[in-house]
């Protein structure tokens, strides 16, 4: 298979999984990031899919509006990697549906994703690492959660990584300290 059928392929499965239920795309709605939206910018299972009923709401993280992707312009080489990059305001749509439909648990790890969406990769690699049971000091981790916090406004995360810091504690699951 040839390069371009390859991307024709690519394309044709995202495009058809649009419309299902499993599957997101970027968008960026007005407003800071983890920024509570306005009650008119509000979503709810009624609205999902949101690229069938809310398409307008729908920007990739750097602003592209979802009208703006077509297998066209990825074939043409307007679209780059960057245009598939999710926004932290999708995923708060996405809790936002999640809620609506009494998925609470979803809806949380929804928003915690968006906040660790500003912290980059080689960084998340690292916090994955140090929560793994063994790999830090109870110091440690609050360390990280502290500049999740200071560094990238992650409070959701902050608080996750403390909760699961005393649970480690508890369960005999910390790096001894030296």
């Amino acid at each position: 298979m040839d390069s371009e059928e390859l991307i024709r392929q690519i394309m044709s499965e995202v495009m058809a999984n649009l419309n299902q239920d499993n599957v997101t795309f970027a968008k960026r709605a007005a407003g800071p990031a983890g920024a509570a939206p306005a009650s008119s910018d509000r979503v709810d299972k009624s609205q999902y899919p949101l690229s069938e009923k809310a398409p307008e709401k729908i920007r990739a993280a750097n602003g592209r509006p979802f009208s703006d992707f077509s297998f066209e312009r990825l074939r043409s080489g307007e679209l780059k990697a960057d245009d598939f990059r999710i926004a932290p305001q999708t995923l708060e749509l996405q809790a936002q549906v999640a809620e609506s439909d009494g998925r609470d648990a979803l809806a949380r790890n929804m928003r915690r994703a968006a906040e660790l969406i500003a912290v980059p990769d080689d960084e998340l690699l690292e916090v994955y690492d140090a929560l793994r049971p063994y790999r830090s000091t109870k110091a440690e981790l609050y360390a990280i959660a502290d500049k999740l916090e200071k560094d990238y406004g992650c409070t959701i995360n902050a608080a996750f990584i403390r909760e699961g810091a005393d649970v480690y504690e508890k369960r005999g699951r910390l790096k001894d300290s030296e």
